[in-house]
């Protein structure tokens, strides 16, 4: 989002990822670009661009346009890794990014969100609906606990899901909401994970113990 403008916080320094196609929730995408600014970090829009620079897609409550022009395409390993937190957001994002052309290949969007999945240095957050583009890849899920939208709940028990009757939930490096309508609650406990990791991460350096990654509660 060209016209946000960081401030110094908590989060400076980091980069945080989300993904986006049409029929997006308007009040959450909007709110993540400017709230995680609030905090410093810089977010990036990802959706798959179909060979073109740059697409702008419809909101889903008021049709308001925004416009992506990153792919989540051909991103390297390094890549990832520099995101503290990589976001499946609510509406039908999630439907529309987990297509395939070849059923027995998993689509980019899936295939990015099942290696941000090997990766515990990236916070992983799945709100309301934002389930299904996990749906291929029920191994991520099973047997971990989270909430979603109770359209999902079947869906999440049949992936081998603990479905969690919580607005927020966290489960080590997996962060879900139960409705787009909580995104702000979402974003601000993905706002107190990061900057609790990256403070340990600091106290650890100045006692001469390494930089790896400290380890997520479940809350």
């Amino acid at each position: 989002m060209p016209d946000v403008v960081l401030r110094e916080g908590a989060l400076t320094g980091t980069r945080i990822a989300v993904l986006v196609e049409s029929d997006f929730y308007e009040p959450e995408i909007f709110y993540y670009g400017h709230r995680f600014a609030e905090e410093g970090a810089e977010v990036d829009f990802l959706t798959r661009l179909w060979g073109n620079d740059s697409i702008t897609f419809s909101g889903h409550e008021y049709r308001a346009p925004f416009t992506a022009d990153k792919s989540l395409e051909g991103l390297s390993d390094e890549e990832l890794r520099r995101y503290a937190a990589i976001i499946v957001p609510s509406g039908m994002v999630a439907d529309r990014l987990r297509y395939t052309e070849d059923v027995d290949v998993l689509a980019p969007a899936t295939e990015l969100l099942r290696r941000a999945f090997e990766e515990p240095t990236v916070l992983k957050g799945i709100i309301c609906h934002g389930m299904w583009l996990a749906a291929s890849i029920p191994d991520k899920v099973r047997g971990r606990k989270v909430v979603c939208h109770n359209n999902l709940i079947g869906d999440v028990r049949n992936m081998g899901g603990e479905y969690v009757d919580e607005d927020v939930v966290v489960d080590g490096d997996l962060v879900t909401g139960r409705t787009g309508a909580h995104h702000h609650l979402f974003a601000r406990r993905i706002i107190e994970l990061i900057a609790a990791d990256r403070g340990a991460r600091g106290a650890r350096g100045a006692r001469g113990a390494g930089s790896a990654p400290g380890a997520r509660g479940t809350a």
